[in-house]
C-alpha cells in the first residue's frame, strides 16, 4: 500500500499575514511560471462556459499542483493536503463564503490563512489556494481535488480502491483487501478509501478500476438479492 505520511509543518514564518497581502486588482495577471511551471494563465475574469470548461480548468490546475509537488518530492504529502482541503470545502457554508462576491478579498484571505494553519498545509498548497481565490476559481476546488487524485494515481502507479462497509473495518482487513486488489490489478501501490453504507446489512464491497468500474461484492445485501431472485424465478416445492 502507498503510505501517505502527513508531516506537520508550521506556516507562521513562511506565509505572510493576510494584512500584508496586496489587494486584488480589477485585472489580475497570475503567472504560474515560478511556482507552477506547467500552467501559465492570464486571468482577467472568471472562467465560464459550462461543465466542460470547468473540467478543463480543474484538470489544468490539478496538473500544475502535481508538477510542483513532484518537483519538490512531496507528492504524498500534497495528496494528503488535497484530501484535507476537499474535506474542509465539502462544507456548503465554507464554499458559499469563498464564492460570495460581496465578501472582501482580504477577509477571504484571513479565513484561508486560518484553514492553512489548522490543517497544517504545505506552503505551496497554501499558495495554490490563494491563487484560486484571487482567480475566482475556488468554486471548482472539488473538481480540482478529483483531478489531482487521478494525476497522483497515474504518477505513482497507484490503484484506488473504495471499500464500503456497515461498520469500519479493522486495519488488518483493509491491508488484506489492498493486497488482493494489488494482485488483481498489478499496480505498484494501492490506496484504500473507506465509506460507511448501512444498506449493505453486513459484509463489504470493493470498487476499483477506472471510475470504480469494477466491483467485488461481499455484502449480505448482495446475498439477499440473489436469494430473492432465485425465489422469484424458481418453483417452490414443499415436502409432503
Amino acid at each position: 500500500m502507498a503510505s501517505l505520511q502527513q508531516t506537520p509543518i508550521s506556516l507562521q514564518s513562511k506565509l505572510p499575514p493576510s494584512s500584508q497581502l496586496p489587494r486584488a486588482l480589477p485585472s489580475l495577471n497570475l503567472s504560474f511560471s515560478a511556482t507552477f511551471p506547467s500552467l501559465k494563465l492570464t486571468t482577467t475574469r472568471p472562467l465560464h462556459g459550462g461543465a466542460k470548461m470547468s473540467a478543463t480548468a480543474a484538470s489544468s490546475y490539478a496538473t500544475a499542483l502535481a508538477d510542483v509537488a513532484k518537483s519538490n518530492n512531496s507528492l504524498d504529502t500534497t495528496s494528503s493536503d488535497v484530501e484535507k482541503v476537499e474535506k474542509v470545502f465539502s462544507d456548503p457554508q465554507v464554499i458559499d463564503f469563498f464564492v460570495n462576491p460581496t465578501v472582501d478579498i482580504l477577509k477571504k484571505r484571513q479565513v484561508l490563512d486560518e484553514i492553512v494553519k489548522s490543517s497544517e498545509l504545505q506552503p505551496h498548497t497554501a499558495n495554490f489556494l490563494n491563487i484560486l481565490v484571487d482567480a475566482k476559481r475556488i468554486d471548482i476546488i472539488k473538481e480540482i481535488a478529483k483531478e489531482f487524485e487521478m494525476v497522483y494515481n497515474k504518477l505513482t502507479d497507484t490503484e484506488l480502491a473504495v471499500v464500503s462497509s456497515v461498520v469500519p473495518l479493522e486495519s488488518q482487513h483493509l491491508a488484506q483487501i489492498a493486497k488482493q486488489v494489488q494482485k488483481l490489478t498489478g499496480a505498484k501501490n494501492v490506496r484504500i478509501k473507506t465509506k460507511i453504507d448501512p444498506s449493505l446489512v453486513a459484509g463489504f464491497t470493493i470498487r476499483y478500476g477506472s471510475s470504480g468500474s469494477k466491483l467485488i461484492d461481499m455484502s449480505v445485501k448482495k446475498q439477499l438479492e440473489e436469494i430473492a431472485a432465485q425465489l422469484e424465478v424458481g418453483d417452490i416445492q414443499l415436502a409432503a
